[in-house]
């Protein structure tokens, strides 16, 4: 196996607590952006919820980049989910145009680091093929 992209994001996490809070467009982007299944986990993250959500989000995004596509026709934010593996790793699953574009690129795995902080959350992810 070989690397075939890599994709690193950061995003600030009030940045991301406005946009889930704001009260026109919260709700939309909430549902737009992130499973029901990313949104459980960080809703039951109580006070740190903003970190994990801007934590996914930037695994989104940081898994856009290792595809070596934007948001659109080949990817699009609920075909990119962020889950917790048995033993705590968190894990990139794909699914539909997102999951048939790697395999057409002969991507055959994604390894997601995350980390964050009360301000800033960072994902990298790493393209195996």
């Amino acid at each position: 196996m070989s690397i075939v992209g890599t994709g690193i994001d950061a995003i600030e996490v009030v940045r991301m607590r406005a946009a889930l809070e704001h009260p026109r467009t919260g709700p939309r982007f909430r549902v737009r952006v992130f499973t029901p299944g990313e949104q459980a986990y960080c809703e039951r993250r109580g006070t740190s919820r903003y970190q994990s959500y801007a934590a996914r989000f930037a695994a989104k995004e940081a898994t856009m980049k290792a595809l070596g596509v934007g948001w659109g026709r080949n990817a699009s934010w609920l075909e990119i989910e962020v889950v917790r593996e048995p033993d705590g790793r968190p894990e990139v699953v794909l699914t539909g145009s997102a999951a048939a574009y790697a395999a057409r690129t002969g991507v055959a795995r994604l390894h997601l680091a995350l980390t964050h902080t009360a301000g800033l959350a960072l994902a990298q992810v790493t393209a195996e093929g």
